[in-house]
């Protein structure tokens, strides 16, 4: 069995060495400029992992690297099943039989996808960056790539990567429609057509392989993509043993996005069901959720940590497409998929996000701290055309200056407000286009 497994690798390594750089939609996705650590790249399931880590490798051929130095393996192969760490140790080896040119001098890249699948990955990821002149690019199932025990199991030697699915600028990059020229300076047919394809994104979403597949393809497709998320990365993974208490509260989370979601609630309700269950273990599937990407949750910002855990959460589907899926009356709701989508956004520019409630009850969707320590509060309204709707979304706002006086004060809409809307001094408004089209910083 071991010979086999060997034999297999030598065939891997010498197909990898040949493989051309596949053409693939590039992703606005940084990486951390930090030497001499892992890159773990994680993510819910068909997000796109696998094209990043091609991407990545892609770029540092571009940059100079010589292809023969820049290893891309895949171990979700039937006939590794039984592989160890001591059979990385012989893939490494083996490389360096054909290359040792590498070995101590310039180095290598190995990008090693769904390494979960391999049997003590952890001691020879951290072997080998410790012993030898080697970068590492690490992608597998979020079942086993959790963000914590990534950083537990490689003791300090990785930075964390997340991949979602595409923002609203990679999908327009896939269909090459993303415009060159600012949103001001683009003609008016420019500017339909984007803001039909940003309708269109709403409601589909962005997972790779659902853009531009019929909305029956799309629906069974997302939910296909739940149901083995759900499967593999919660039931499996962890043993599960009220799956119906589980699946009741995955579909209350994708159905109803962006509202106040609370534990005691949910478990009231389950009662009066006559569905038994434990309020941790309902905490729990809620923690499960969120390791596998299925959704994001966010608390209310306050300085005080029991009024953190005392005041509900608020749920978001990790991508658009998801909503009109679960939503109870089975139809796209714009407003909620422009703020789940608002959401996920501020976490792909590396936001700390939060709600917010001012000293008058008023609430407002984000706060959000920039990776500069910007701190943004931002609310989000489809349509604010009615003066009623305008008033009560931007009254929380203009409490802020004399909360927070460096703030900056946005509230974005899905189409422009009517000529003469009244503003306060300070706060800034954008349509979404504009804001999603915005290019992420390097």
């Amino acid at each position: 069995m071991k010979g086999e497994i060997q034999n297999t690798l030598k065939e891997k390594l010498s197909d990898a060495l040949a493989a051309p750089v596949p053409e693939l939609t590039r992703r606005e996705i940084r990486l951390p400029q930090v030497p001499s650590k892992a890159m773990a790249v994680i993510g819910m399931r068909r997000s796109g992992k696998s094209c990043f880590l091609w991407q990545c490798l892609g770029d540092l051929l571009a940059a100079g690297e010589p292809r023969e130095s820049l290893v891309y393996l895949n171990f979700e192969d039937d006939r590794l099943a039984d592989m160890g760490a001591s059979d990385l140790s012989f893939l490494l080896e083996s490389y360096y039989q054909i290359h040792p040119q590498f070995r101590d001098t310039s180095g290598i890249t190995l990008f090693l996808d769904e390494i979960q699948l391999v049997s003590g990955w952890e001691t020879f990821a951290r072997r080998v960056l410790d012993t030898e002149k080697v970068r590492l690019f690490l992608s597998g199932s979020s079942a086993s790539m959790l963000s914590r025990e990534v950083h537990t199991s490689m003791r300090g030697r990785a930075m964390e990567v997340t991949v979602y699915p595409f923002s609203f600028r990679e999908a327009l990059l896939h269909r090459d429609l993303l415009p060159e020229k600012p949103w001001d300076q683009l003609p008016k047919a420019r500017r339909s057509t984007l803001e039909n394809a940003f309708r269109t994104y709403l409601t589909e979403g962005g997972f790779p392989d659902a853009q531009g597949i019929a909305s029956r393809d799309r629906r069974q497709l997302l939910q296909g993509y739940v149901d083995v998320a759900v499967l593999r990365d919660v039931i499996e993974r962890h043993g599960i043993s009220n799956p119906i208490a589980l699946r009741w509260l995955q579909r209350h989370l994708l159905g109803s996005p962006c509202a106040p979601f609370s534990i005691q609630k949910f478990y009231d309700a389950l009662k009066s069901q006559g569905l038994p269950v434990a309020k941790d273990s309902l905490h729990a599937f809620l923690g499960h959720f969120e390791d596998a990407f299925l959704i994001r949750t966010t608390s209310l910002f306050t300085a005080s940590e029991r009024q953190r855990m005392v005041n509900p959460r608020k749920a978001y589907p990790i991508d658009p497409g998801l909503i009109p899926i679960y939503e109870r009356a089975g139809r796209a709701n714009l407003g909620h998929a422009l703020e789940n989508t608002v959401f996920i956004e501020l976490l792909r520019r590396g936001c700390e996000v939060h709600y917010f409630r001012t000293p008058q009850g008023n609430e407002i969707d984000f706060h959000a701290i920039g990776p500069d320590g910007e701190v943004s509060l931002i609310q989000v309204c489809a349509d604010a055309s009615n003066p009623e709707t305008l008033t009560r979304e931007i009254r929380a706002l203009a409490e802020i200056p004399g909360l927070m006086p460096d703030a900056k004060l946005l509230l974005i809409t899905l189409d422009p407000l009517p000529p003469g809307s009244p503003m306060p001094a300070g706060i800034e408004v954008t349509t979404a286009l504009p804001w999603f089209l915005h290019a992420p910083e390097s």
